[in-house]
């Protein structure tokens, strides 16, 4: 067994669209990007959506849209991807990182409330795995502070939280499809929104600042219909950043949206598999509580009070696995910003996160449950 942890699901249909934009002789940001975005947008719910090249640059426009004073602080969650806490910071503002809950690994409403100061102006709330964070619970919070609040979506894609999207809770939400999540471009991310004129400020600032896109006005220009000879103008107003996505990814997405449905509900089945083998099991427990017929997961994993062994030991049998994620107050570039989360100190020392993809079989996770109950046998 040789037992991948991540894999995406790709086939003939993102080659066809690919080679329709090389035929297209058009490459970079044209009009796959912008039916990308469309289509998007229709699945999600919302107004407007832009795709960018990262969901990394996409938290980093959505905060700087606010253009909230230096030095102002952005409360995050401890345990997450360093671009969370990196967004504020790149916007000259400070993260604050709050808590987790121990339970489910979201923002802890209580250590929420303990580290806001006067100082907050927003929140970035991330849906661990997939697990959603307790939006109302955070959203009504806001309220109270007048605090702004962009969703971190990077860990799911289609999942409906309490009657509403996960990513159209807040006031901006941002998606990841980075190689090995729920769907992908390869790298590249999308913002979306129910408050267009948030979206309109962004367009320019993700090419450069310039204020029309090249493929529209270039089409308008051989457009025989047109009086527009100054295809080639254009002005910038804003400072701008080369973020946006080019059309090989989109052309990757289009494809790769009209299997989400599909991608999600095949992982919800092994995640229902994997469920199966806890009765069996005394020391090794579900890293959440998993709702695979309601949410959207990206990742499966376990909790063990000997992570390193039980790693090796699966290591060992041709498994592989990691730890998702060492808490950002104790890595070394955060340590200005630290402050105590307990729970997240503490509970991220038993994860480990064992594979999950499309391309996983049934057979597959019924041999990585006998490697967990063979290491409770032999190590407990």
């Amino acid at each position: 067994m040789n037992i991948r942890l991540f894999a995406p699901y790709l086939g003939e249909d993102e080659i066809n669209e690919i080679r329709d934009a090389f035929n297209r002789s058009w490459v970079g940001l044209g009009e796959k990007v912008n039916k990308f975005e469309i289509d998007f947008s229709d699945f999600i719910g919302c107004r407007r959506s832009i795709a960018v090249n990262s969901a990394t640059a996409g938290l980093h426009l959505a905060v700087s849209v606010f253009s909230f004073k230096e030095g102002k602080k952005v409360l995050v969650p401890d345990i997450t991807f360093a671009s969370t806490a990196f967004a504020p910071i790149y916007n000259r503002l400070n993260p604050v990182f709050v808590d987790v809950n121990n339970d489910d690994i979201t923002m802890s409403i209580e250590d929420l409330e303990n580290k806001y100061d006067k100082d907050c102006v927003a929140i970035i709330p991330v849906h661990y795995g997939g697990q959603p964070a307790k939006m109302e619970l955070i959203i009504e919070f806001a309220k109270q502070k007048n605090l702004k609040v962009i969703e971190d979506c990077a860990h799911t894609v289609g999942t409906e939280y309490k009657g509403v999207k996960l990513g159209l809770w807040g006031d901006i939400g941002v998606f990841s499809f980075e190689e090995k999540k729920a769907m992908t471009t390869g790298d590249g991310g999308m913002i979306c929104s129910n408050d267009e004129e948030l979206i309109k400020v962004l367009i320019p600032r993700r090419w450069l600042g310039i204020d029309k896109d090249t493929w529209k006005s270039s089409f308008d220009y051989i457009n025989p219909n047109s009086y527009n000879t100054r295809h080639w103008y254009y002005d910038i107003n804003d400072l701008g950043f080369k973020y946006n996505m080019n059309d090989l990814a989109a052309a990757v997405g289009i494809v790769q949206l009209k299997r989400l449905s599909w991608m999600n509900s095949v992982r919800s089945k092994r995640i229902k598999e994997y469920l199966q083998v806890f009765s069996r099991l005394k020391h090794i427990k579900p890293l959440l509580p998993f709702n695979p017929d309601e949410n959207s997961y990206w990742l499966f994993g376990v909790r063990c009070e000997k992570r390193d062994e039980l790693i090796l030991h699966l290591k060992t049998n041709g498994i592989a696995t990691g730890v998702h994620y060492y808490p950002l107050n104790m890595l070394k570039y955060f340590r200005e910003w630290y402050s105590p989360c307990p729970i997240a100190e503490k509970a991220w020392e038993s994860f480990v996160t064992l594979p999950l993809h499309v391309h996983l079989t049934s057979e597959e996770i019924e041999y990585i449950s006998e490697k967990l109950v063979s290491f409770e046998k032999e190590y407990f």
